[in-house]
């Protein structure tokens, strides 16, 4: 199928689009595909520089096909976004999930959402987002906000269950929630967003830190001796 220059996004329909045939954009599996296209070429090129042509190269699918399951470059780089952010915060909630006190469970979410946000691949995510929040401020919204699925939004509901059971103690568990993540990342994320830390913090040295955030945070929320 030929595309011309002049040819609107939403006057292409793919070759697999014909009748008594499964459409493209509910194919799951295609979606995924040209996702991970883009996250690579994203990654590679960043924001700004990457193309609709880049995304299909490097994503193996035709600019219909793409053009079929995204409208443009934006709508691709907000459904990554979500994607992204629910897969890692979907693994965070399962370390609260696991048995263990209230310590163990805490010391395993901060741990991993430290770990994973300071990773190399999410900070040059996020700086590619501060770099681009001015003209798109939705983007940074969607992807810094909490209105979604979010590290705080898990702890608050976590906190609100063990307040229930007279195992926390806090008037403001959004805030407790917002204060713990601080405590768990501080030291490093700040410091590895800004490029004070140009490598990954080992393992060893970001447990340290969780540990200390767990004992100073369960000394004023926790529930305290008769």
């Amino acid at each position: 199928m030929q595309i011309s220059g002049d040819v609107k996004p939403e006057d292409i329909r793919p070759d697999d689009a014909k009748p008594g045939r499964r459409v493209a954009c509910h194919d799951p599996a295609k979606r995924a595909q040209i996702l991970e296209g883009a996250k690579r070429c994203f990654m590679q090129l960043g924001f700004e520089a990457a193309s609709m042509n880049d995304i299909t190269t490097e994503a193996g699918v035709s600019k219909g096909t793409l053009y079929v399951y995204f409208k443009d470059k934006e709508d691709l780089f907000k459904e990554l976004i979500d994607r992204e952010k629910s897969a890692v915060m979907g693994a965070a909630l399962k370390e609260l999930e696991k048995p263990g006190t209230i310590a163990e469970q805490l010391h395993r979410f901060g741990t991993y959402v430290t770990s994973r946000l300071t990773s190399d691949e999410v900070i040059r995510a996020q700086r590619m987002v501060l770099g681009i929040s001015e003209r798109m401020p939705e983007v940074a919204t969607r992807f810094f906000g909490s209105d979604s699925f979010s590290a705080h939004l898990i702890l608050r509901d976590y906190f609100n269950a063990h307040i229930a059971a007279g195992e926390l103690v806090m008037d403001e568990p959004d805030l407790a929630a917002r204060q713990f993540l601080e405590l768990a990342m501080a030291s490093i994320f700040k410091r590895r967003l800004f490029g004070n830390l140009p490598d990954q913090v080992p393992l060893p040295e970001i447990e340290r830190v969780v540990d200390k955030a767990v004992d100073m945070f369960l000394s004023y929320y926790g529930k305290k001796p008769a």
